[in-house]
C-alpha cells in the first residue's frame, strides 16, 4: 500500500506540474495595450467575524450527576469564533492575521501554589500570513504565501460543503490533516477556468503543535474542471491530494486523497477515498495503514432551505476489522444576504458506531441546533 501511496502521490505532482507549465506558457505577459490602467495600490485593511454556537442533546448515555440521578448530558456551547484581520499594502502584497478560540481543559497553577482543573475558553493564533501576489506575471489567483496558513485539501473542500460549523470534514475530523499549518505555499489558476493547483511545504504539525524535529510535509493538490463552459457540468471537478510527512526520519506520515466534487445552484455533492500510512517509530514502531470514504451531499432551494446528508466510513488499520462509521442528517435555512456575509441554521441529528475497537465504545446519537454568522 505504501507502494501506492508514493506512486499516486508521485504522479499528482506530474501532472500537476504540466498543466501548470501549461498554464504558465499560455498566460505569458504581453506588453499592454494603449490606455492600460496601473493596479490600484492603495493600501486597505477589513475586519470580520465568523462564530459558530450549538446546542447539543445527547440521546444515548449512561451518565449519572453526583446523587446518582440519571443525566440526558446536553449543553449550549461556542465551538468557534474567529477575528479575521485582513487587508492589502499594494496590489502585490496581502496580509490576514485570524485568532481562534478553543476550550482548554486541564490544571491551572495559582499563584499560592495550589492547582486547579480549568476548562475555559482562550484564544490562540489560526492563521497568519503574508502573500505575495504575482498575477502580474501568472493567471489571475497566482500567488505565495509565507506563515501560518491554510492546507491545500481542507480549506478547498470546505468552500464547497459550507458546513464546517456543523463539524469538520472527514480527514480533518479524524485528525489525518489539519485546515492549517506553518510553512510556505504557492497557487495558481489555469487557464480559462480549467482548473487550479497548489503546492506546499510545513511543518507538518498542524497550527496547534510547534516543529517537533527537521522533517517538513510535502503537500499538493490538483484539480481539473473538465467542462469550464457547460452549463450544467461546470461546477463538475476532480482532484488529487498527496501529503508526503514522516513523524521522524523514515517514520512515514503520508496520506493520498482522490475525489470527485460538484456544484449547482440546487445540489452540492461530493465523494472522496483516501489512503493513509502511519509509523511513529522506524526503530520501534508498527506501520499502520488504513483507508476510509466520505460522501456528502447538500441538496437546496432558491429560498434559502438546504438539506445535509453525509455519511463517513473508516478502516484505521487494515491489518484489524476496526471500523468507524458517521451519518448526519439535517435541515438548514441560509437567511438572505448580500456580498461575503453568510448567517445560517441547521438542525441536525448524527450517529457515530465503532466497531471492534479494543476498548470498546458505545454507539454515539446526537442532536444539534447550530448556528453561523459569518461576516
Amino acid at each position: 500500500m505504501r507502494e501506492g501511496l508514493i506512486t499516486r502521490g508521485v504522479a499528482v505532482a506530474i501532472v500537476c506540474a504540466g498543466l501548470l507549465f501549461h498554464g504558465s506558457v499560455v498566460s505569458a505577459q504581453v506588453t499592454p495595450a494603449a490606455g492600460y490602467t496601473p493596479p490600484d495600490d492603495t493600501p486597505t485593511i477589513k475586519v470580520g467575524a465568523t462564530i459558530f454556537a450549538d446546542y447539543t442533546y445527547q440521546t444515548t448515555s449512561d451518565a449519572t450527576d453526583a446523587d446518582g440521578n440519571s443525566v440526558d448530558p446536553n449543553q449550549f456551547n461556542v465551538a468557534r469564533a474567529y477575528i479575521n484581520v485582513t487587508g492589502n499594502i499594494s496590489h502585490l502584497l496581502a496580509f490576514r492575521i485570524t485568532p481562534d478560540i478553543v476550550r482548554q481543559s486541564g490544571l491551572v497553577s495559582l499563584a499560592t501554589g495550589n492547582s486547579v482543573t480549568s476548562d475555559s475558553l482562550v484564544y490562540r493564533l489560526k492563521y497568519a500570513y503574508a502573500q505575495v501576489n504575482i498575477d502580474d506575471w501568472m493567471t489571475k489567483g497566482s500567488w505565495v504565501r509565507l506563515g501560518m496558513q491554510q492546507t491545500p485539501w481542507v480549506d478547498f473542500e470546505e468552500q464547497i460543503y459550507r458546513y464546517r460549523f456543523q463539524g469538520p470534514i472527514f480527514t480533518d475530523r479524524e485528525t489525518y490533516l489539519s485546515s492549517s499549518d506553518v510553512g510556505v505555499a504557492f497557487h495558481t489558476n489555469f487557464p480559462k477556468n480549467f482548473g487550479d493547483v497548489m503546492v506546499g511545504i510545513y511543518n507538518g504539525e498542524t497550527y496547534s503543535r510547534p516543529e517537533a524535529n527537521d522533517q517538513k510535509a510535502f503537500q499538493i493538490r490538483g484539480t481539473l474542471r473538465p467542462l469550464p463552459m457547460s452549463a450544467l457540468l461546470r461546477g463538475l471537478r476532480f482532484s488529487g491530494f498527496y501529503d508526503a510527512d514522516h513523524f521522524v526520519k523514515n517514520g512515514e506520515r503520508e496520506r493520498f486523497l482522490v475525489s470527485p466534487t460538484f456544484e449547482h445552484q440546487y445540489l452540492n455533492a461530493a465523494f472522496q477515498w483516501v489512503e493513509t500510512t502511519d509509523q511513529i517509530s522506524a526503530v520501534t514502531g508498527t506501520k499502520v495503514e488504513g483507508e476510509g470514504w466520505s460522501f456528502w451531499a447538500t441538496p437546496r432551494t432558491t429560498k434559502g432551505f438546504e438539506g445535509l446528508i453525509r455519511f463517513d466510513h473508516l478502516e484505521p488499520d487494515d491489518t484489524t476489522d476496526r471500523k468507524r462509521d458517521r451519518a448526519i442528517y439535517g435541515i438548514a435555512y441560509w437567511l438572505p444576504h448580500q456580498g461575503t456575509v453568510s448567517a445560517a441554521f441547521l438542525l441536525d441529528y448524527e450517529q457515530v458506531k465503532n466497531t471492534n475497537f479494543a476498548v470498546p465504545v458505545p454507539r454515539q446519537e446526537r442532536i444539534f441546533l447550530h448556528a453561523l454568522v459569518n461576516f
